[in-house]
This record gives structure tokens, C-alpha cells and sequence, in this order.
């Protein structure tokens, strides 16, 4: 532009001086040619007029005129093209300067001075254009640019935020511990943000509060001195703003928020937080800040920070869905564990034992026992896990008493958050004030109406527990209830067989007792033979309800001979035929008279059957070999043994050598072999 401007003006000034040259000269020609002639009519006038005048007296005039001429023609020459063009010098040096806005400002000028002045100014005119449209251009162009250059910075960022979003998403993805994803959360939102603070607090429904759930970036004691925020006070402070994205550039500057106090203490200065919400419902609330500066965020960071809110969002959710999930599984398993132990086994501490740790477990709790209400209106402290104390287990209270009675009483649970301000002496046992406990929960066992005892669970801190924990404290002391009243109908029943057991094995012994009495002959024969033969079982490896059958068989084996006349059954002298057919249905008699009686129909094989003989010949049914019970083959042996060696009204007793002899001699027709070879062993 400088270089335009200065051949600009060498144009104009030389073009200047050649027509100031060449108007000059024409000027003094023009007036040389109106003087001459005037001075030639003078000359003529004065020389024909007064040639005698002296002429020199007309040459100043004349030479005055001239100059004064000339002088007047300088000047206006000067006034009307001088300065004009002057003025076009000084536009021509405002031109070059830069400034395109320089105008002669002539209008008056014709002619070729005119012309000039004209072109010049178009051309100042056009050329201000140009400039303003290069300038125009060159703006475009830097704008244009500017937009490329945060279009790139803004795909550069866009970029950051998804590879810094697509990171998190992978690392939360393979997480399910809510406690892991919550670090994840804290961690790389410090690293995408470049923030040393961050802060994430939880929404709990059941106490309708936030409280901080993790954190980095701060003492650790920041998380128990910030003071949980009720619900309604953070939707109102929301509500305020108008909106749920709260951002604060100096924090210590609003008095007002919750725990302002802890923000100088930590010097926390800016900060900014945006709610987290699923569905319409409250998750949460991650948040920013920075210590000891202040710190602005700007459009793509605030961004950054809603997408890392998004993921938190489903993170969080996913995590408390599982680990929700998780527990209520693992109760379920639990207390499919009680019930499997309540079937399976009759021993009540064992029960109690599995049930206490699942209780301990499941709640998170230091410790739990169990009180049964004894029928002297005395709780009794039977089971209990946790306690560091051993004493606690003599421990007895009156119903009327402390609040394990109360929960009786009341038949209702009783809670008491914290045992430093309660009355300890109202605790069942002053071993339990001893153990530092802070939290109390005391459940009746109750079932088919009746409390049979109190479920207590004690914690060395303060508990917050939801609705879902106190349905399965409630659960569990249900179970207990069951176990408990299985177990004491279980003991009542087992006490009642053997009682009804023991009447039963009485009557026998009153039966067989009645039948030695009824035939003074034979009296201690049954007895008798019952020893040896439940000997002889055992040694043929019969053991448990077998051996029991077997006794009652034996005590058994002649109550059919109650259906033979006395005529025949003390008949001194040897039988007749028709005597002998009656006396061998006393094995019938005795099935019938035994097998309406459930209970004694498996002890039926001896009284039925000890007169069958290997070989067929036997009676009443003509069995053979195997198909003789194992019980009667048995006692067949013991029972010919004790009868021959055994006084008769018709015969003297045997020897035992002969006996012996006898018996070897049946074994194979009418007696077993192994049964002969093992009661010669016993006898030995």
C-alpha cells in the first residue's frame, strides 16, 4: 500500500508540474499576445498622437501593468489549479498512509482539472472497495479458520471425552462390587477432568438422605464428618438453581450449602456436581472440586462430566441391582440351610448353631443368641455367637424383666439404637453391659400363636437397617420358632414311643411271664431261650431293629399254645395224632393273634415259623430252606437246645453232649448248618 501511494503521487506531481509548465508558458503567451498589441495601439497612439511626449514616462506603467498582470494570473492560477492539485497531493499521502476513506472533497473543478479530480476520486473509491472487500475476505477467512480450529480443538475433545467415556465403560462393565465401582467412578472422573477432588454420594430411600459413599482427593476423615443431606433440603437447594447441574466457582463464597465448614477446612474452592437419576428416581450425586484454586469449567468439560454421570448412573444402578441380588440370594440360601437343618437333625444346638451364623452373616451383626421360655415363666439363654464373655451362658430372666421379657410380653420386636443412653440392668444379663454394645434388636419366637423364646442380635455400632433387613430378622426368628417347636414336639414324641415302647416290651415280659406261670414245667424256658438267641444273632452279624424283632419273637414263640386245651398241653404222656394236629396249629394260633398288631407283625417270623425244617417236613406250612426266615432258623436251633436239655413230664433232660451230638445230626435236613455250627460255638 505504501509503494501505491508513493507511485501514486510521483504520477500526480509530475503530471502537476508538466501542466503547470506548459500552463504557465501558454499564460504569459496569452498575455504577451493582449499586451503587445495594446502596447503597439499606445506605441502608435502615443508616437502619432505625441511623438513628442517623451515615451519614456509610459514604460513603468507599462512594466506595472505587466507584472501585475502576470502577479494576478500567478495567483489565480494558483488559487484555481494549485491548490486543487495540492489538495490532491495530500489525498494521494492520505492514501498511501492506509486511509482508503481520503477523498479530494472538489466538486467545483472543469475541465481537464476536472476530469482528473474525478478519476482520482473513482479510483480512491475503488480502491477503498477492494480493500474493504479484501478486508471482508481476509475476516472470512480468519473466521473461517477460527471455526475449523474449534471445530478440530471440539472433535479433539469430543474425542477425549468418548475414549475417556469408552475407558470407564470397560472398566465398570467387568465390575459388579458397588464398593470397586464407585472407586472406578472417583478415579477416572479425577483423571478426565483433571480434578483432585471428586465425590460421590448415594441416595438412601429408607432414611430419604444423601450421604457420601466414596471419595478421593480428601482426608479420609471427610467421609464421616460430612453430614448426611435429608432429601428435602437438596431438592429445594436444586430447585433454587433451577437445575440439577450445580457449578460453583469460589464454593467458600455460598454459606449456605451443607458442610460449608468443611470446605474451608479441607480448602476446597471450586466445585460443581450434577444429580444422578434413573427413571424419574434418585441415585445420586457425583461431584467435582479443587483444592487451594479457583477453577472455571468450561462447556466440553461440563460435558465430559454428564457423560461420566450417565455411566455412573447405570453403574451404580447394576451394581446395587446385583448386589441387591446377590444378598437376597444368599438369604434365601440361608435359610434354605436352616430348614435343610431343622429336617435333618433333631439336635436343637446344632440348629441354633447354623442359624446364629447365618444371623450374624446375613445382618451384619457382632452377635446373636437365643432365649427359650421355659414353663417357668424363665427366659433361658440356650445358644449364642459372638460374645467375647463365656459367662453369658447361665444367664436366666423373668419374663416381667429387661427387654428380652418386653419382646415376650409385647409379643412385638423391640429396638433400642442406643444402649449408652438406655438402662443396661433391663439387659438379661450384666455380662452383656460389659460388651460395649451400642445397637439392640430382640425378635419373640413365635408359632402356632405361642412365644417359645427371643431372638437377640446385638451391634457395636449404630444400625441403619431397611425394611428388607428387618423382614429377615423377622424371617429368621420364624425359623427359629419352627426348629424350636419341631424339636420339642420331636423330644415329646420320642418320649412318648419310649414310654409307649417300654409299655409294649412290659406286656410282652407280662405275656411271656404268664405263659412260664401257665406251665410250671417249662417255666424259664422263654426267658432262655431269648438270651441265647439274640447271642446267637449277633454272632451271625444281625444287628439294630432286627435284634429287637428277634427278642420279641422269641419272648413270643409259644403265646399260640394259649389256643391248645390244657388236656393236651400237660398231657403227661406222649400225644396221640389227633392230639398232635391241634398242638402244631399253635404256630397259626400265634399269627392270628399277632398279625392284627402292627408293631408286633415283624417280630411274626419266629412265633410263626420255628417249626418249619430245612428239608419241608416242618409245620404249619411245609417251608424249605431259604424260605425259613433267618430269625426262625436261628431260634429253631436254641429252642431244640433248652428243651432237650430241660426237664419235660414225659421225658428227663438230656445231656449236653448228647444234645450236641442230636443237633449235629439235624443240621441239613431239619436244621441250618451255618445256624447248628454257630450256637455249638456259643456253648463251647
Amino acid at each position: 500500500m505504501p509503494l501505491f501511494g508513493k507511485n501514486l503521487r510521483d504520477l500526480i506531481r509530475a503530471t502537476f508540474k508538466r501542466f503547470i509548465f506548459s500552463f504557465r508558458f501558454q499564460l504569459i503567451a496569452l498575455v504577451l499576445c493582449a499586451i503587445l498589441p495594446m502596447m503597439g495601439m499606445i506605441v502608435v497612439e502615443t508616437v502619432y498622437a505625441d511623438a513628442n511626449h517623451t515615451p519614456t514616462r509610459n514604460l513603468p506603467l507599462l512594466i506595472g501593468i505587466a507584472v501585475f498582470t502576470i502577479t494576478a494570473t500567478w495567483i489565480v492560477g494558483d488559487h484555481f489549479l494549485l491548490r486543487q492539485f495540492n489538495v490532491l497531493i495530500v489525498t494521494a499521502k492520505r492514501l498511501q498512509n492506509g486511509d482508503l476513506s481520503a477523498r479530494s472533497g472538489i466538486t467545483t473543478a472543469r475541465g481537464e482539472v476536472g476530469e482528473l479530480i474525478y478519476a482520482f476520486d473513482n479510483m480512491a473509491e475503488a480502491l477503498q472497495w477492494h480493500d474493504e472487500d479484501r478486508k471482508q475476505r481476509e475476516e472470512e477467512l480468519r473466521e473461517n479458520e477460527r471455526r475449523l480450529h474449534e471445530m478440530v480443538e471440539e472433535t479433539r475433545r469430543a474425542a477425549a471425552r468418548a475414549e475417556a467415556l469408552v475407558h470407564t465403560a470397560n472398566l465398570l462393565n467387568a465390575q459388579h462390587n458397588l464398593e470397586v465401582v464407585l472407586g472406578i467412578i472417583c478415579e477416572e472422573t479425577s483423571t478426565a477432568l483433571n480434578v483432585p477432588l471428586v465425590n460421590i454420594s448415594l441416595y438412601d430411600e429408607q432414611r430419604d438422605l444423601l450421604y457420601v459413599a466414596h471419595h478421593i482427593g480428601a482426608p479420609l476423615e471427610y467421609r464421616t464428618l460430612a453430614t448426611p443431606t435429608p432429601r428435602s433440603v437438596y431438592d429445594s437447594f436444586v430447585q433454587q438453581l433451577g437445575t440439577n447441574l450445580i457449578v460453583f466457582p469460589d464454593v467458600q463464597a455460598v454459606p449456605g450449602l451443607p458442610d460449608h465448614s468443611l470446605y474451608a477446612k479441607f480448602n476446597i474452592r471450586s466445585a460443581a456436581g450434577i444429580s444422578m437419576t434413573r427413571e424419574g428416581k434418585l441415585v445420586g450425586v457425583l461431584g467435582i472440586g479443587t483444592i487451594g484454586e479457583s477453577r472455571t469449567f468450561d462447556e466440553s468439560e461440563i460435558k465430559l462430566l454428564q457423560g461420566l454421570t450417565n455411566q455412573a448412573t447405570q453403574a451404580i444402578t447394576n451394581a446395587q441391582l446385583f448386589e441387591e441380588s446377590a444378598r437376597r440370594l444368599k438369604r434365601t440360601q440361608a435359610l434354605r440351610e436352616i430348614d435343610l437343618a431343622i429336617t435333618a437333625s433333631p439336635d436343637l444346638q446344632l440348629i441354633l448353631k447354623i442359624m446364629l451364623e447365618q444371623t450374624i452373616s446375613q445382618l451384619n451383626v457382632d452377635a446373636a443368641d437365643v432365649l427359650l421360655l421355659r414353663q417357668s415363666g424363665m427366659l433361658e439363654f440356650v445358644a449364642g455367637q459372638g460374645f467375647r464373655a463365656t459367662d453369658i451362658k447361665r444367664s436366666l430372666l423373668p419374663i416381667s424383666e429387661g427387654y428380652a421379657g418386653q419382646a415376650v410380653m409385647e409379643r412385638r420386636t423391640v429396638n433400642v439404637g442406643d444402649l449408652s443412653h438406655a438402662d443396661n440392668s433391663l439387659l438379661h444379663s450384666q455380662v452383656i453391659g460389659r460388651e460395649n454394645f451400642v445397637c439392640y434388636y430382640g425378635v419373640p419366637l413365635m408359632t402356632k400363636g405361642e412365644v417359645k423364646g427371643v431372638l437377640e442380635v446385638f451391634h457395636r455400632a449404630t444400625l441403619t437397617p431397611d425394611s428388607e433387613w428387618l423382614e429377615f430378622l423377622e424371617t429368621l426368628a420364624g425359623q427359629a420358632a419352627i426348629a424350636i417347636d419341631n424339636i420339642t414336639l420331636f423330644n415329646n414324641l420320642q418320649r412318648s414311643n419310649a414310654e409307649l415302647i417300654s409299655a409294649y416290651e412290659t406286656t410282652l415280659d407280662g405275656w411271656s411271664h404268664a405263659l412260664d406261670l401257665r406251665d410250671k414245667e417249662t417255666e424259664g424256658h422263654t426267658l432262655r431261650v431269648t438270651k441265647m438267641t439274640l447271642e446267637l444273632a449277633q454272632l451271625a452279624g444281625l444287628s439294630g431293629m432286627g435284634l429287637f424283632h428277634i427278642r420279641r419273637g422269641a419272648l413270643l414263640h409259644d403265646i399260640g399254645k394259649m389256643g391248645v386245651p390244657d388236656l393236651i398241653l400237660f398231657k403227661p404222656d406222649a400225644l396221640n395224632e389227633e392230639e398232635w394236629i391241634i398242638m402244631r396249629k399253635h404256630p397259626q394260633y400265634a399269627y392270628e393273634l399277632l398279625s392284627p398288631i402292627a408293631y408286633l407283625r415283624p417280630a411274626l417270623d419266629i412265633p410263626y415259623c420255628h417249626h418249619e425244617k430245612l428239608d419241608g417236613t416242618g409245620y404249619p406250612r411245609g417251608l424249605k430252606g431259604e424260605q425259613i426266615p433267618f430269625a426262625a432258623r436261628l431260634f429253631t436251633v436254641v429252642d431244640i437246645w433248652d428243651a432237650l436239655t430241660s426237664d419235660r413230664p414225659y421225658r428227663a433232660a438230656w445231656s449236653k453232649e448228647k444234645t450236641r451230638e442230636h443237633l449235629k445230626s439235624l443240621a441239613g435236613t431239619h436244621l441250618d448248618p451255618r445256624a447248628v455250627d454257630l450256637f455249638l460255638g456259643i456253648i463251647a
